[in-house]
């Protein structure tokens, strides 16, 4: 049956994240810090919402595009969030967690032979769906040296008659860094002088620390009609599994991933919309809680990683912090590998994320204080081995 099998499906390599954890699931007494999953309970005012709308039989299918209140409601948010004006009927979409709209966003600009630009490190999914919808997945690669950080001369660099489009993820994951207001500015200044689609990630964009929120490239002139803007409720309001998420943008692109999105989904799990509604109506609170917790977690990480020996650059946003590994002299892989064998600690290799995160592994703050604390603990004593 192998040669049944389409090619172009067969040749994508397996996820970086899923191959190394299908090892620990196996192993007997492991520590994770490798999934990108709150360790919260989803707010019971959000699952209360959930229980409710199912005594009250909303069971059907919604609309193509999702339930209008929870449309409406995404628009006010995004209006009062970022200043961002998008029409609930036209120009949201609600998706099956945001990972959705990242395929719908693909597919709904991407041609056969076009090039997408595809700033590394990145999360997983982003080079297979564009090679998945024909395009051309081109890498521009940060560096620690930056903070991984994106530059326009850097997306410049890579700019051909061919790019179509540009995927952007800030707040990163896996790196946890941050554009300042300055750098996007910069990177819009480039960007509208070029036909080019931006598809912004912004999942992580309620998950910043210090004095400097998120900025959406969206918001800057010139941006807002040729912008994806994606987000959803699983970081942000600890959902993952519920497997919500949302795109807002220009009505023809959106029209275009509503027209994808019916075919293959009909619609987003409505009771899971109706948890969305509830989320962004009274969820403001528990998020402002569980941030101030991450950055609890994020500073004790980083003071114990930099007690180690370990270089790490300040993570800013999301829950990731990326780690160089480079003194020890072995690829990440391996690293990674001996971390899981000698002390049954699971983290990810850098390279998971892009060729340009070699000599790096992402550990994950989402967990316990005592659970990182154990795991900092086996990272020290194999560290120490070394």
């Amino acid at each position: 049956m192998k040669s049944l099998v389409n090619q172009t499906i067969r040749d994508l390599p397996t996820s970086g994240i899923r191959k190394f954890f299908d090892i620990a699931a196996e192993m007997k007494g492991v520590v994770s810090l490798g999934v990108g999953e709150p360790d919260f309970v989803t707010p019971w005012r959000i699952r209360e919402e959930a229980i409710f709308s199912l005594e009250q039989r909303r069971t059907v299918y919604t609309a193509n595009a999702g339930l209008p209140e929870l449309r409406e409601e995404i628009s006010r948010y995004m209006s009062s969030r970022f200043g961002l004006q998008y029409s609930p009927d036209k120009q949201v979409l609600v998706t099956v967690g945001a990972s959705e709209g990242i395929d719908l966003a693909i597919r709904a600009v991407v041609e056969p032979g076009d090039e997408v630009l595809v700033v590394e490190p990145c999360f997983v999914s982003y080079k297979p769906c564009v090679v998945m919808a024909g395009g051309v997945p081109v890498s521009v690669p940060t560096s620690a040296a930056n903070g991984f950080r994106v530059t326009a001369a850097e997306i410049e660099e890579k700019i051909t008659p061919k790019t179509k489009a540009i995927m952007l993820s800030y707040p990163n994951n896996p790196t946890g860094a941050v554009l300042d207001p300055a750098e996007v500015a910069a990177l819009a200044a480039l960007l509208r002088q070029h036909d080019i689609a931006v598809i912004s990630d912004e999942i992580y964009a309620e998950l910043t620390y210090g004095d400097t929120p998120h900025t959406s490239i969206a918001s800057l002139p010139g941006m807002y009609e040729k912008t994806i803007v994606l987000n959803g409720f699983s970081k942000a309001f600890s959902m993952t599994g519920w497997r919500i998420g949302y795109a807002c943008g220009c009505e023809e692109i959106i029209a275009a991933m509503n027209k994808i999105h019916q075919y293959i989904i009909m619609c987003a799990p409505t009771t899971a919309q109706y948890g969305g509604l509830e989320a962004l109506r009274n969820g403001a609170q528990s998020v402002g809680q569980m941030r101030k917790e991450y950055d609890a977690r994020r500073r004790y990480m980083l003071d114990e990683l930099h007690g180690m020996g370990l270089d790490c650059a300040e993570a800013r946003g999301a829950f990731y912090l990326f780690p160089s590994i480079q003194k020890f002299g072995m690829p990440a892989e391996e690293f990674c590998g001996r971390l899981l064998q000698e002390q049954r600690l699971a983290v990810v290799p850098g390279t998971a994320f892009g060729a340009c995160g070699e000599g790096h592994f992402r550990c994950a703050y989402a967990y316990s204080i005592d659970n990182i604390k154990e795991a900092l603990d086996r990272l020290r004593k194999f560290i120490t081995s070394l």
